[in-house]
């Protein structure tokens, strides 16, 4: 098996979105989308991924398992949207859809405890595959559910899974469902591009925040240094002031060291930092 370093190393949030984007533009292709075989779909998805990051050593194999991993994290998330969607339905605040979604993403289990591919879903979310379908109790018959909403967890899996992708047409929905399903879709498009710009300006504040907050931290980092410098110079002043040697100074010289010298003592008494004595002196000279 090839080392991490040898295959590329960790995944940035770029090359997954490239992946998503290369899948979703190979897989959903109009015109050959429905008629290319199988063994050649990773081939073209390796292409158009190595178009969009020329340099990138990622190998057809290290894409088909990067795609594993995302295809079974946002099926989950999709799946939990459509849960908490259910939630709203039934008369629950929606205020906190994100962070339903998350705590039913977790309580999956099988992988992460918290969906961060967000990226790569406003890629993907459209798509046939990972459209939201709100889910409801499953339907039995015979101890066999009508219902399976569970994903494939292939790292291949895509529409072209089968040589013969020929699938039978549902029939059409009349004018009143159709209306109602267009005025449900668009509501439902709004409060989630509401939602997005909502969770995007939480993030943006608490971002300034932090980053508010680390300027005061260096600030007053940089105020307490200052501070202790001042003090270690003014101790290192203190000592030179007491050891000073003034039996061969003038008397005038030796009156200002003695008051010099009492101002230290004052400052080591009563930790004083005021005026000098000298400046006393000096004020009572003129």
């Amino acid at each position: 098996m090839a080392s991490s370093i040898e295959t590329g190393g960790a995944w940035s949030t770029m090359e997954d979105v490239s992946l998503c984007e290369a899948w979703l533009r190979v897989c959903y292709c109009p015109v050959t989308g429905n008629e290319m075989k199988f063994f050649h779909m990773w081939k073209k998805i390796h292409a158009e991924f190595s178009e969009k990051i020329p340099e990138s050593p990622r190998t057809e194999m290290a894409l088909s398992s990067r795609w594993k991993l995302l295809n079974k994290e946002m099926a989950k998330w999709r799946d939990a949207l459509a849960k908490t969607m259910n939630l709203y339905r039934s008369g629950e605040n929606r205020t906190n859809e994100l962070i339903q979604a998350q705590m039913w993403f977790g309580a999956t289990g099988g992988g992460k405890k918290r969906f961060t591919h967000h990226e790569c879903w406003e890629v993907v979310k459209y798509c046939k595959r990972f459209i939201i379908i709100p889910t409801g109790p499953d339907v039995v018959l015979n101890e066999t559910p009508l219902r399976d909403s569970t994903t494939s967890d292939s790292p291949l899996d895509s529409p072209m899974s089968e040589d013969s992708p020929i699938q039978k047409e549902p029939r059409p929905i009349g004018r009143k469902a159709a209306k109602a399903k267009k005025a449900g879709n668009s509501s439902n498009f709004n409060s989630k591009f509401l939602e997005e710009i909502a969770r995007q300006n939480s993030i943006r504040i608490e971002m300034e925040q932090k980053r508010q907050d680390m300027e005061v931290a260096i600030q007053a980092k940089c105020v307490r240094e200052k501070e202790y410098l001042r003090k270690k110079d003014m101790q290192k002043t203190d000592r030179e002031t007491m050891a000073m040697d003034t039996s061969h100074m003038s008397p005038e010289t030796k009156q200002y060291w003695k008051l010099e010298r009492r101002d230290v003592m004052r400052r080591r008494l009563f930790q004083d930092d005021g005026p000098s004595n000298t400046d006393w002196l000096n004020d009572q000279n003129h």
